[in-house]
Order: C-alpha cells, then structure tokens, then sequence
C-alpha cells in the first residue's frame, strides 16, 4: 500500500498511474489544438479554418484516434 502513495506522489508515477486506469478521452486530448481550432471557427467559419481543423485531426491521430 505504501509503494503505491509514494507512486502516487512522484510527479512521472502520477501521470503514468493515470493514464494506465483511465484511457485518454477525445474530448481532452490535444487541447492548444483543439482552442486553436474552436476560436478560429467560431471567429472566421468553419470553411476558412481548414488548416487548423487539420492540425487538429493531426495531432488526434498521432494519439492513437481514428478520425
């Protein structure tokens, strides 16, 4: 019990506990993206965003995301 509160505690251990229990949600992954994106859209439209939407799809991809 005591191993896994000193895990827990180490700053590497804790983010690693983390991800090991609960897989990695769409919704928080590539978030400096993801904002980019959003502002973008709702600032200009969607159709003059593109190469933000795409960064996006990107990074999301290189997380293991099907998209």
């Amino acid at each position: 019990m005591s191993s896994v509160a000193a895990a827990s505690c180490d700053g590497k251990g804790a983010a690693e506990a983390r991800e090991e229990k609960k897989p990695l949600k769409p919704c928080c992954a590539c978030p400096e993206t993801k904002k980019a994106r959003d502002a973008c859209i709702i600032e200009k439209g969607e159709e003059n965003c593109g190469h933000l939407i795409e960064a996006h799809k990107e990074c999301m991809r290189a997380l293991g995301f099907k998209i």
